[in-house]
């Protein structure tokens, strides 16, 4: 494969004429030179929040101009900070959410007051729901008209207050930066999580009383994490770990965010323990590992939910326990005891019991287990047991000359194609699930995609974001299906007018293939609205949005079209026509016992 140039856009380029010690020269649009201020004392509010973002770090953000947030951007158009402008400030929003997934920094997004803020809901509840980072900004009408009804208003700090880590409605230009920062600073203190502040017309254009920097980035006094769980329960646990014969490891979302992957495949290894992952948290753990279970839950492997539901000692680290993970509470682990590590005291015992709960920092409780378990637990057997399962229950898949091509081996393709750090974003789907199963993880922060919410049309604005925050060298590859490619497709345009590097596969079957799924195994075959054989050619409308187009019909063609599209310096669509008919097993119906999986539609 050829090397790729950097994903990134031009950057601000200084120039060797003599200058001032406060100004720089730096190229616009039009190509004129233009002076522009460097670190000048702040003088309004719109300036302090841009300036609470340089000083955070923050190098992207991802908006929509409009009139109340125009005095931000206006202040943006000196800053450091360089923005990309979406086609949608959904698309915005999961670009942000991806952004700091990859970077494991808050991403920024953007939008106006009113139909702006609102069309950021959905990514702020993604954001939550994933307990990602994320900031928004979201201009408001001017203070005195808030309440009135006025043009473009709309109760954003109301809308989003049970979808946000916190959100600020910000009131004096003084100290808008300062709302800024500590709220840049929560979104990524403790559990990760989406923040708002609201930005009135009035305090932004307003005039500052001082000059003085906004405060650094900082939480609350009242904001206390745990980090150190309680030993003596630490003890207990490891004690419970030492005389285990049959102990799984359930590796969740939070130990990537928490920084924690070293420390829990260290733990694994040392003390030969099987390691299962929530569907947040694959690349938590190598799936080449011999000890590697995979995913569990609704789609998961097997193998990975016959451990759980057989281990008698569960170390569960980072997880929320959600409903596709352990279908019907009561049958989830139903012989274990629960060891939970989680930074959150409110998921311990939430939904499944614990007998140890281990509230902390995953990585600092994971050296605290590390230090306290002297024993390796007795689990020969177990491990035999595991190997067994694995063959039983072998995810491989037929490829018949005689029927469609099967999405598995699309995914596989791309998957032996691309180096082990190549990054994959999804929409949410059938197509998701295959990209969980076929592809194959192995470091963290390379699965990027909509767990919680289950979103369609994430995948092709969160590959934005992740170009954007990955290095250049890493491969950027977004699964979508057609009916989920549909709904943020126009920000295709946003990655021909970047030249960013990501190759988009459709996973084309001409169905919302979820649902038909369900449709033909709980509702007797009745394709109510989920046929979509009236989409376009998503080739030839990638050749429209100026990205490159290819098309896959049939297994030979795979293998070439994949390099000439990853070998393209640009942005590529692959419209891949699958197998219509293909399903995604195996399957636990909603509510289900994880034990009782089923293989094809008639064991449901």
């Amino acid at each position: 494969m050829s090397e790729r140039a950097s994903p990134v856009p031009p950057t601000k380029t200084e120039s060797t004429t003599e200058q001032s010690a406060d100004t720089t020269l730096e190229e616009d649009e039009s190509h004129e030179i233009r002076e522009t201020p460097e670190h000048k004392p702040i003088t309004t509010g719109a300036q302090g929040v841009v300036r609470a973002l340089e000083n955070a770090g923050a190098e992207y953000a991802f908006g929509v101009q409009g009139g109340a947030i125009m005095p931000v951007y206006d202040a943006l158009y000196d800053a450091d900070i360089q923005h990309v402008t979406m086609a949608h400030e959904q698309g915005a929003s999961h670009a942000a959410d991806a952004y700091g997934i990859v970077a494991g920094e808050p991403g920024v997004c953007l939008a106006t007051s009113g139909p702006g803020a609102t069309n950021l809901v959905t990514g702020i509840a993604d954001a939550d729901m994933d307990s990602d980072p994320m900031i928004a900004l979201t201009g408001q009408v001017p203070t005195e008209m808030v309440g009135n009804d006025a043009f473009q208003e709309t109760d954003t700090t109301g809308v989003t207050k049970p979808i946000t880590k916190a959100n600020t409605f910000a009131s004096d230009p003084n100290t808008v930066g300062d709302d800024v920062s500590e709220a840049f600073a929560l979104a990524n203190t403790g559990r990760p999580g989406p923040t708002l502040v609201d930005l009135p017309k009035d305090v932004t254009l307003g005039n500052t009383s001082s000059a003085r920097e906004p405060a650094e980035p900082t939480t609350p006094d009242t904001y206390d994490i745990q980090e150190y769980a309680d030993d003596e329960i630490v003890q207990q646990a490891a004690r419970r770990i030492e005389t285990s014969s049959r102990p799984t490891m359930l590796l969740g979302g939070g130990v990537i965010k928490g920084d924690a992957t070293a420390e829990a495949r260290a733990f694994a290894i040392e003390h030969e323990i099987p390691v299962v992952t929530t569907m947040p948290g694959l690349g938590a753990f190598p799936e080449d590992h011999e000890l590697a279970m995979e995913m569990a839950g609704m789609h998961g492997t097997g193998y990975a939910n016959m451990a759980i539901t057989h281990c008698d000692t569960l170390i569960a680290v980072g997880t929320r326990f959600d409903d596709r993970l352990t279908g019907g509470v009561e049958t989830f682990a139903p012989d274990a005891e629960v060891i939970h590590v989680d930074i959150d005291p409110a998921e311990i015992s939430k939904n499944v019991h614990a007998e140890y709960p281990l509230v902390g920092d995953a990585a600092t409780v994971l050296e605290q287990l590390t230090d306290a378990v002297h024993t390796s637990p007795k689990a020969t057997k177990w491990r035999a047991q595991c190997q067994q399962w694995k063959s039983a229950y072998s995810m491989a898949y037929k490829t018949p000359d005689d029927e469609p091509l099967k999405p598995e081996f699309v995914v596989e393709a791309l998957d032996e194609a691309t180096s082990d750090r190549a990054i994959v974003t999804t929409g949410v789907g059938q197509h998701q699930m295959w990209a969980c199963q076929y592809w194959t993880y192995t470091e963290p922060r390379t699965w990027i995609s909509s767990h919680g919410l289950g979103t369609m049309g994430y995948g092709l604005p969160a590959a934005i974001g992740a170009r954007l925050a990955a290095d250049g060298d890493q491969e950027i590859v977004a699964f979508e299906g057609d009916g989920s490619f549909l709904m943020t497709i126009q920000e295709l345009a946003v990655a021909v007018r970047e030249n960013l590097d990501i190759t988009v596969v459709v996973l084309n079957n001409e169905y919302i293939g979820m649902v038909r799924q369900w449709q033909d195994a709980f509702f007797d075959g009745r394709h109510s609205a989920s046929e979509y054989n009236w989409c376009p050619e998503f080739d030839t409308l990638a050749e429209a949005f100026g990205a490159k187009g290819f098309r896959i019909d049939d297994y030979d063609e795979v293998a070439d079209t994949v390099e000439a599209a990853l070998d393209y310096d640009g942005p590529s669509v692959i419209d891949a026509h699958i197998d219509p008919q293909a399903n995604v097993y195996p399957m636990v119906p909603s509510g289900g016992d994880n034990g009782q999986f089923a293989l094809t539609e008639d064991q449901l």
